[in-house]
């Protein structure tokens, strides 16, 4: 079976050699294609997951800026209405403010870690709402607390959040303020936010992917952690404060981190302040290179057992049927011609099979047939000569009735016969051959003769050559003919009166031009789109076949899609029909 002087022996072995070859290849791409893509997707997740985080924290800064914003730069509180709340418009005016002051909170999304809104003043008037306890001194402190005046002074365009004290009664959880003066009041009035810490620890766990992560102020100080080891954070705030020293707003790099290899992603929004950092230990992809490698290797095994297994099964499928086939051809060299159907099968030595039986049984039909061939080209050549007795009778036949009607001195059946005769003879010839201009003009003249027999005043048809040279050049015959039939049955016919027909023949440096103008009822605009569009088929040298789509078709078929036929038409006035061919001149020789 292994013998390589085989065809056999040669194709288990080339099959074995491919696999193997195909399994290594496969194997060893899968593996660095598969662990080059696991880090680029770690990496990219990594990157992806502080986006995400410094997003979500961005948006919930952007909505406490912009409650800040309607409550002191849009005029909706001015405190001097509340005053000391003795008079009736002042406490309505109180509870106003109080319910726009809840409607601020309710509205955004993250009303629940507002630990308080405060619109208050320096001579005690205040409106509050939020989720914490509140006091009539509250103003006071918040007032008199050390970082009021720092809160007060930054600009709402870049308020960097800081980590402050608590001022509520009963309140220990630290807290994110952001402080602005109402304008337009002519008082010393502010708003004041209080963001809880837990926003941002609550959207870590939320979007927890297994991975040790910080979110911090400008200044380094933590607002949210995630799996962060106590022994770390010393590890952490270094990693922090060279991340918010270097510059750069966001960024992702591999080092030892922990004492082990990590990628670290980071984030700074420019308007918080807010560092969102995330660590992603290496260590956790090298674990899954080596469940890929043991994946890869086992593949790779399966391959090589199957392969075997397939070249054997494959190599004793393919022995028998070529033995038999090898058997059957020698036998037909011998002159046994018999079918054999045990090699004809599915398969594709099968279909040689069945090839090499349909030869043998073809061999002795075709000596058969090439003896049937002879005899009936001796019967063809005969019907050949007779074929061509029957124009030939005709000619004579319209011949003999023209002299006849000499003799009798009728000159309109000398006419018409000579006409008629004078057109199928040159029909007879074909459609396809090219004539000059002034044979396809006498046929015109043998067709016009014939139709003024029955239309005698119906119509008069005027010829104008440019320059007599024109006369020798060269078009596609039975050009015309349709053309003049179709303005004395399509045109002046139609119309009830009597008509003119001008063939006008002009050229320039290039091309041809054949005119054919009537003076009929012309075409609506909606139908000559289609008369050359409805192409028709020659389907033989007869008169019937031939129409102006055809004719357009043939000069096409001749010279190229840039010659053919073109209308111009006004309905009740004429039809004006022009074909453009090649201009050129040949000798031409009549058969």
């Amino acid at each position: 079976m292994f013998h390589v002087r085989t065809i056999k022996g040669r194709m288990i072995w080339y099959n074995l050699c491919t696999i193997s070859v195909i399994a290594v290849i496969l194997s060893v791409s899968s593996y660095v294609t598969a662990s080059k893509k696991a880090a680029e997707v770690a990496a990219n997740s990594l990157n992806y997951h502080v986006e995400s985080l410094a997003d979500s924290y961005q948006n919930a800064y952007d909505e406490m800026v912009n409650i800040i914003l309607n409550c002191t730069e849009r005029g909706p509180f001015d405190l001097k209405r509340v005053g000391s709340m003795g008079t009736l418009q002042q406490r309505r005016a109180g509870l106003e403010y109080a319910e726009l002051a809840d409607n601020y909170c309710a509205v955004t999304s993250y009303g629940s870690y507002i630990q308080q809104l405060s619109i208050f003043s320096d001579q005690g008037v205040m409106v509050q709402s939020g989720g914490v306890h509140s006091s009539v001194d509250d103003w006071q402190r918040i007032f008199e607390a050390s970082w009021f005046e720092a809160e007060a002074e930054k600009t709402m365009d870049r308020y960097f959040l800081e980590l402050r004290a608590p001022v509520f009664f009963g309140e220990r959880e630290p807290m994110l303020p952001i402080i602005h003066p109402i304008t337009g009041t002519g008082g010393h009035q502010w708003a004041a936010v209080f963001l809880s810490p837990a926003l941002f620890q609550d959207e870590l766990e939320q979007n927890d992917n297994g991975n040790e992560i910080i979110a911090a102020t400008y200044d380094g100080k933590r607002v949210a952690s995630l799996r962060e080891q106590e022994e770390n954070r010393q590890e952490n705030d270094e990693l922090l404060a060279e991340l918010l020293a270097s510059g750069e707003e966001s960024g992702m790099i591999n080092r030892t981190v922990h004492g082990k290899e990590s990628c670290l992603a980071w984030q700074i929004s420019s308007k918080s302040g807010i560092i969102v950092m995330e660590v992603l230990d290496l260590e956790v992809l090298t674990q899954d290179r080596m469940l890929l490698f043991r994946t890869v290797m086992v593949i790779f095994v399966a391959c090589l057992i199957i392969g075997v297994f397939l070249s054997a099964l494959f190599g004793q499928q393919l022995q028998r049927p070529i033995d038999r086939l090898v058997g059957h051809i020698g036998r037909i060299a011998e002159g046994d011609f018999s079918q054999n159907p045990e090699i004809e099968s599915g398969d594709e030595i099968g279909s040689v099979g069945k090839v090499v039986n349909d030869m043998s049984g073809q061999i002795e039909a075709l000596m058969n047939q090439r003896l049937e061939d002879e005899k009936e080209k001796s019967s063809l050549e005969l019907k050949m000569l007779q074929a061509q007795i029957n124009p030939h009778f005709l000619y004579n036949t319209l011949d003999s009735i023209k002299w006849i009607a000499v003799i009798q001195k009728n000159s309109g059946i000398v006419k018409a016969v000579t006409a008629l005769s004078r057109l199928l003879k040159n029909m007879a010839k074909g459609f396809h051959e090219k004539v000059t201009v002034e044979k396809e003009l006498e046929f015109v003249k043998d067709y016009v003769t014939i139709e003024k027999l029955k239309y005698a005043e119906l119509f008069d048809v005027q010829i104008q050559i440019d320059e007599e040279m024109l006369n020798k050049a060269m078009v596609v015959k039975l050009t015309l003919q349709p053309l003049i039939e179709n303005a004395i049955f399509r045109g002046i016919e139609p119309s009830g009166k009597s008509g003119t027909i001008l063939i006008h023949i002009f050229a320039d440096e290039e091309s041809l031009y054949l005119v054919v103008r009537d003076d009929g009822v012309g075409i609506p605009e909606e139908k000559m789109g289609g008369l050359l569009a409805d192409s028709e088929r020659l389907k033989g040298d007869r008169m019937s076949s031939i129409g102006m789509a055809n004719v357009d078709r043939r000069i096409k078929l001749t010279y190229g899609e840039d010659y053919g036929l073109s209308i111009d038409s006004q309905v009740g006035k004429y039809t004006e029909i022009t074909v453009k061919v090649p201009l050129e001149f040949e000798a031409y020789q009549e058969e």
